[in-house]
C-alpha cells in the first residue's frame, strides 16, 4: 500500500463545514461564560471567571500553537524561518499566563487584549506561514471572544 501524498494548502477554509463548525463550537464557552457572569451571584463569580480566564489562557495557547504548526511544515518542506516566527510560537502562552493568576476583573481584560493582540499579529505573519486564508474565519473568532472577555470583566 502507498501512502497517499500530503494534503496541499487550503485555498478556503470556510469551504470545510467541520472547520466552521469546530471554530464557532470553540465560541460557546466564551459566550456561555460570559453570560453566567452576568446571571450568577457573587458567591459564584470567582469560579466561573476562573472557568473563563483558564479557557481564554487556552485558546491563547492554541493560537501559539498554530504557529508551531506551521513553523514546522515549513521547515519539513525546506523552508526557512525566523527566530521571530518561533519566538511568537511560544508568546500566546507566556502573554496569556498572568491573566490566569490576575484578579478575575483584571485578568480577563488581559486575556482579551491578549487575544487582539494575537490577531493583529497573524494577521502580519499568516501570509508568511502560507495560512492567510485563515484570517476571516480567525477574525469572527478572535472577536468574539476577546469581546467575550472585556464582557465577562464588566461583570465583575
Amino acid at each position: 500500500m502507498t501512502a497517499s501524498p500530503p494534503p496541499g494548502p487550503i485555498s478556503d477554509p470556510l469551504a470545510h463545514p467541520w472547520i466552521q463548525r469546530f471554530g464557532h463550537a470553540g465560541l460557546i464557552p466564551f459566550v456561555g461564560l460570559t453570560l453566567l457572569l452576568w446571571l450568577v451571584g457573587p458567591e459564584l463569580q470567582a469560579w466561573v471567571a476562573i472557568a473563563m480566564a483558564a479557557y481564554a489562557a487556552l485558546i491563547a495557547s492554541f493560537l501559539g500553537g498554530i504557529h508551531w504548526g506551521a513553523i514546522w511544515s515549513r521547515l519539513g518542506r525546506g523552508e526557512g524561518v525566523t527566530n521571530g516566527q518561533v519566538a511568537w510560537g511560544m508568546a500566546p502562552s507566556l502573554l496569556a499566563w498572568p491573566g490566569v493568576l490576575m484578579p478575575p476583573h483584571a485578568g480577563l481584560a488581559w486575556l482579551g487584549l491578549v487575544l487582539v493582540v494575537c490577531y493583529l499579529v497573524d494577521r502580519k505573519v499568516y501570509p508568511a506561514l502560507g495560512i492567510k486564508p485563515w484570517l476571516a474565519l480567525r477574525f469572527r473568532l478572535s472577536a468574539v471572544a476577546a469581546l467575550s472577555c472585556f464582557i465577562g470583566a464588566g461583570a465583575i
